[in-house]
């Protein structure tokens, strides 16, 4: 799409003034929302390798919505909140960690939608896989606000099934 947007820059240009002298913007620094999509990118491969994730992205005051119907749909207001009454207890829950594939990544303006599958071990032995569609709001290299999707009878019956570990 990049080169794309430089060859349309550059035929504006000879189109323009005759000459092959391409406008600034044709080569300029990567935009925000490429650097954001990098960001997101690399969160995800720490994640794979168990060195870190995307919520180490999460601003203190990161607004984080689980849509639908599931057992834990609604709107967490802190990124605290968010990991004590989901993330903790859902990695409680889990006898291997949960571990990303990403289908797709889509990057426009701060927002960054990380299309992806997840699966791991219940602590039951059994599965747990998932389908993701996460919404990120970026500002600043950090996800200040984003809205989650997935499917919520796989993830209902994880967690009605599945306790979780006690914290040492």
């Amino acid at each position: 799409m990049i080169k794309q947007l430089r060859m349309l820059a550059l035929a504006a240009a000879l189109a323009v003034t005759g000459t092959l002298v391409a406008p600034r913007a044709a080569f300029a620094e990567p935009r925000q929302e490429d650097h954001n999509r990098a960001l997101i990118a690399q969160s995800f491969e720490a994640w794979r390798n168990r060195t870190g994730g995307p919520y180490d992205l999460l601003a203190d005051d990161a607004v984080w919505t689980i849509t639908g119907n599931s057992l834990a749909s609604k709107t967490y207001p802190s990124r605290e909140a968010f990991m004590s009454e989901v993330i903790r207890p859902f990695n409680a829950r889990m006898a291997t960690p949960l571990s990303p594939t990403i289908r797709q990544l889509y990057a426009e303006g701060d927002t960054v939608v990380a299309f992806f599958d997840a699966s791991g071990t219940a602590r039951d032995g059994q599965p747990y896989s998932n389908t993701y569609a996460w919404f990120l709001d970026m500002k600043d290299g950090r996800i200040v606000r984003a809205h989650a999707f997935f499917d919520a009878i796989a993830f209902d019956d994880f967690w009605r099934r599945v306790s979780p570990q006690p914290a040492p």
